[in-house]
């Protein structure tokens, strides 16, 4: 389906995704048809949204449908597809480095348990398929990650981004917690059937019929949303409006231009034959005749140049305000001087934009661990048991952790000094994801630089004792030296 009309037309003011509520406590084989069939009208009405705004991101946008009554035969069709730029934005900011777990506790047990965590989900490709689905998340307000077990394979699990025009969330009334997974698929043989998945059970809908009701072994529901906001608002439809208004007026600009160029040509009280015109145009010259004193020929270049800079001043408004809303840095900002790379920052709405990055964060961390409860699961029962759970643990996003090292850098020297316990201080500057592991590798280096405490009574006491020592041993020789006089 092709993106002919304007997204305003198609929403009808019904911004953001539709969420699936139930109002039961438990999904079971009586119940779930009756469920999915009450919340299957909010999936199709997502679907066709979710369909424009992901084509719409790949580049099919209204523009390239345009018609004019004026001039027709002069339609030009840009679109500047900063729609692509966005997304393409929004996901480096949020999945551009790796998300990482990191231990809560100072344990090495649970610390290599973390690590080893860690390099499964590496072995899995995790980072590809967080970019993958963040692009969902950010185009189309809402994307999905799902875990899938390998049997006799080299790693006990895959995990997949299934597209969220075939897969949606059903949502307790009353908790908000997930309670039904499910994805529209169809067989061999071309048949529709709808793949649901509970806590523990999983089953098939047939033509309105459960088939293959069974507990499943992944310990939870393996299908996890992870919605770009609450409302499930897509980074794209927040500004769709003035992407469409660039769009049209980038067009229109280029009309502009072949009209100046394929202008008309005026010829008044003259005659001119279609031959001898085509000989003129080849000569680059007209010759004209005036019929008398009061009608005389003329001929003259009608064209009226649009005015560029205007354009251009009116256009740059429309994407300022497209980057404001989104809290996009301004790349263009020229303004220069000494100023230090965190004033440029500042200026440039890059510490705005980390601020607003960091608004998303609690939603992918909540998304993460019910993923990350599900692997843990699979791997205990495929491989071995690490001896983990989702207390041992947080999920750490990293927003360009190596910007203003130096900066970084002398803050935490000047923490140090200070006195501030030197976990506190990583944790403070930013510059590590897993502040704790940094830590404890770092602790050897940061012992023979700087003492604690406990270093510092401990040198205390031990020059209390040499000091002691050389009294006892002072007063001792005075005594056998009177000794010796009294002789």
């Amino acid at each position: 389906m092709k993106n002919t009309q304007y997204f305003h037309d198609l929403v009808k003011g019904r911004y953001g995704r539709k969420i699936a509520y139930a109002n039961v406590e438990q999904i079971t084989a009586d119940n779930i048809v009756n469920v999915i069939g009450n919340c299957i009208g909010a999936f199709y009405f997502n679907k066709t949204i979710i369909r424009y705004l992901w084509n719409y991101y790949k580049g099919d946008q209204p523009v390239l449908y345009r018609t004019k009554v004026q001039n027709a035969d002069i339609t030009n069709k840009v679109p500047e597809n900063h729609a692509y730029e966005i997304v393409q934005f929004k996901v480096g900011q949020t999945y551009g480095e790796p998300i990482q777990l990191i231990s809560r506790k100072d344990d090495d047990r649970i610390n290599n348990a973390v690590d080893e965590f860690n390099d499964y989900l590496t072995d899995a490709n995790k980072q590809e398929k967080d970019i993958k689905a963040g692009e969902w998340q950010s185009a189309t307000g809402t994307s999905f990650k799902a875990v899938q077990i390998i049997k006799n394979g080299d790693m006990p699990f895959r995990i997949v981004a299934p597209t969220p025009m075939n897969t949606f969330v059903i949502y307790s009334q009353s908790t908000e917690e997930p309670l039904l997974a499910i994805q529209e698929l169809k067989d061999a043989d071309g048949q529709m059937y709808k793949l649901c998945y509970t806590d523990s059970y999983e089953c098939k809908i047939v033509n309105g019929e459960v088939r293959d009701w069974k507990l499943h072994g992944f310990g939870g529901i393996p299908i996890v949303e992870f919605p770009n906001n609450h409302e499930r608002i897509s980074d794209i439809e927040l500004v769709i409006g003035l992407l469409d208004a660039i769009n049209t007026m980038q067009s229109n600009r280029m009309d502009g231009v072949e009209q100046f160029v394929q202008f008309w040509i005026k010829f008044v009280n003259c005659d001119i034959d279609p031959e001898t015109f085509e000989k003129m145009k080849i000569s680059h010259a007209l010759t004209v005749k005036s019929n008398n004193e009061q009608n005389k020929s003329d001929v003259d270049i009608m064209t009226q140049e649009l005015n560029q800079t205007e354009c251009q001043v009116a256009k740059d408004d429309l994407w300022d305000n497209a980057q404001s809303i989104l809290a996009i840095p301004n790349k263009n900002n020229n303004n220069s001087g000494g100023d230090t790379q965190g004033a440029v920052e500042l200026r440039n709405g890059w510490d705005f934009s980390k601020s607003r990055a960091k608004l998303k964060d609690p939603i992918v961390k909540s998304a993460e661990k019910r993923l990350a409860k599900v692997v843990l699961n699979v791997i205990r029962i495929q491989d071995h048991d690490l001896g983990l759970s989702l207390r041992d643990f947080d999920v750490q996003i990293n927003h360009s952790p190596q910007d203003n090292m130096y900066t970084k850098s002398q803050t935490l020297y000047q923490l140090l000094q200070a006195g501030i316990h030197p976990l506190v201080a990583i944790k403070s500057v930013g510059l590590w994801g897993d502040a704790e592991k940094t830590f404890l590798l770092s602790k050897p280096y940061l012992d023979n630089l700087w003492k604690t405490i406990d270093d510092v009574e401990a040198q205390e006491q031990k020059a209390q004792e040499l000091i002691n020592k050389m009294n006892t041993d002072g007063t001792q020789s005075q005594i056998n030296k009177d000794k010796t006089v009294t002789e």
